[in-house]
Formats: structure tokens, sequence, C-alpha cells
């Protein structure tokens, strides 16, 4: 390898938690430089001489990306962009590449673990047991909260891309029903069913499409509303898609028979999150996991190596930029 090969991966730890095998990523240039993380004002001085940035959420703004010249690819440990500034790459001359479908048996599964969770209401039996109340019971077994069969209950499905359809197909194997909605923005589809007709017809809703201008809350109060009573919502998409104080109102209300949540419209949710009080019922959050599996990380890896052999071999893959 040459020396105009210096990459610098600015948040590590973010991906490879000690259980990743790096080496093809590391052959693929002449220094890879680990930084476990970088602080905002730590970026600059990180990729100082470097030709390629790797980021998972570090953020590479214009301001960043103008102080460090050599800089000639960006190479995103995900799939979204929201953490570069394109247009300043664009205009820097800076190729930028992402992740894509690295993480759809992952999530897939995710969601229907949280799916299931709901419908067994694994969480209250757990802390029944916990609480030494099966122990206390006069028969075998603690039925003390309604469990659901998934099998002949519908599913409503907000995307229906890799991720949406890798879920549509572990419902149909539990024997439910799948139908589709149309996503605001898009122009419709006749086997998309706009959302106030969708809503009222099913048993769960799952949200596996983009957070923009369109999507932001356009699950709020009256769309909750419109579900049916004890009806179950999972996100494993995006935390903004929701309003969460409505979430957490319907949840509150009884309306709902239950929510699971993998992300958050802020993420750590340092300031607090209406979602995250402790008084609301029939709620599961999971902290950003759903994409987390070894052999989804394992993905990513792979996919960084070919972003980065074939921007040097004159064939980018995967550019947004």
């Amino acid at each position: 390898m040459t020396n105009q090969r210096r990459a610098v991966f600015l948040d590590s730890t973010s991906l490879d938690l000690g259980d990743l095998d790096l080496g093809e990523l590391r052959d693929s240039f002449s220094d890879l430089q680990l930084c476990s993380s970088s602080a905002p004002d730590q970026v600059i001085e990180h990729l100082q001489g470097a030709q390629v940035a790797i980021s998972n959420k570090v953020l590479l703004d214009a301001k960043t990306l103008a102080a460090c010249p050599d800089l000639k690819l960006i190479l995103i440990a995900a799939t979204g962009t929201n953490n570069v500034d394109l247009a300043a790459a664009r205009a820097q001359g800076i190729t930028v590449s992402n992740c894509q479908g690295y993480g759809t048996p992952s999530v897939a599964q995710h969601t229907l673990m949280l799916l299931l969770n709901l419908a067994t209401r694994l969480g209250d039996y757990q802390k029944a047991v916990g609480e030494g109340r099966w122990q206390q019971a006069k028969q075998f077994c603690l039925l003390d909260y309604p469990i659901v069969e998934l099998e002949g209950k519908t599913l409503g499905l907000l995307g229906h891309g890799e991720l949406g359809s890798a879920v549509a197909r572990l419902a149909e194997a539990f024997g439910m029903r799948v139908l589709l909605g149309q996503l605001p923005g898009r122009p419709p589809r006749a086997d998309r069913l706009p959302l106030d007709e969708l809503l009222p017809q099913i048993d769960a809703l799952t949200l596996h499409c983009p957070l923009n201008e369109h999507t932001r809350h356009f699950i709020g109060a009256r769309e909750l509303a419109l579900l049916k009573p004890n009806a179950f919502v999972v996100n494993t998409a995006r935390g903004g898609l929701i309003d969460e104080q409505a979430l957490a109102d319907a949840l509150r209300s009884g309306h709902l028979g239950g929510a699971a949540t993998d992300v958050l419209s802020v993420e750590p949710p340092v300031a607090g999150n209406p979602l995250l009080a402790a008084d609301i019922p029939r709620l599961i959050v999971t902290p950003h996991i759903a994409w987390g599996s070894r052999e989804a990380r394992q993905r990513i890896v792979g996919q960084l190596t070919e972003n980065a052999r074939g921007f040097f071999s004159g064939t980018a893959l995967r550019v947004v930029s």
C-alpha cells in the first residue's frame, strides 16, 4: 500500500467490541488508526494527514472538512448520512460511501422479538416471577396477564423496503396477515393503504421507513387513536417517526395493548425523554440495539473494506456524495 492510504476510524468502539475481524480492513490501508471515540474538539486533530475518515456517528461538518485538506474519502460505518455534510464534501472533492442492507436479519429478528414480547407479556411475567408471585400461586401456572397469539392477527407495515419485507416474511411465518401502508410524501400505490384506512384494520403496527420532513411525527395522537383498542406499536426505524409524548399518553390511557421502541428522537437520551418515565405501562424500550448483532457488525466491516478497495481501484461503491 502507498503512504497515501492512511485511514482513521474516529469511533471504532461504536462498531467493534473486540469481537470482529478487522484484518481485511486493515490491509486496505497503509495505516489504520483506531480511535475508540473522538470528542468534537479532537476530530480535526485525529484526521490530520489522513486520506480516509471512517465514522459511524462522529460529526464531519464543513468546518471540519475544510481543516482536513488531505481527506479524499469518507467511509460511513452505517446507512444514515446525517453526520456528514455531503454538500461540503462534494465541494471539496471528497467521496462519501455508506453501508447498506447489513442489518436486515438482525433488525427483522429484533422487531419480531419485541412483538412477541408484547403479545406474551413477557416483561410482566418475568417481574412476577422475580417478585415471588409464582412461588405463592395456588396452582401450577400464573396467568395474571392476557396472552394473545399472533396467528390470525393483521400486521400493518409502514415501509416495505428490504427491512420491511424481511419483517413481513417473518410475520407471515407466524400466521399473520400483512397490510402495507402508504408513506407520506410518496406517490400513491395501489398496494398501499392510506393511513386512515390502514390503522383501524390492524392489530399491530411496525415502522421501517426513513425519517424526513414528511415522516417526522407522522404517527401522532390522531393516528394512535385510529388503531384498534389493544393494538401493538413497534418502532425499530427512527425515534422521530412517532410523537413520543402522544405514544406515552396513549399507553397511559390504556388504549394500546403495548408498544416497543428501539429508537428515541435523541440518542443517547441525556436530557430525558417522555418514553423513559417510570409510570408508562406496557412499554418496552431497547437502547438502539436492533442492528447490533455480531454478524451485522461484521458485514459493516466487509462493506467498509469493499468501499475502500473500490475507491482506490477507481470503482467507488455505495457512493452517497
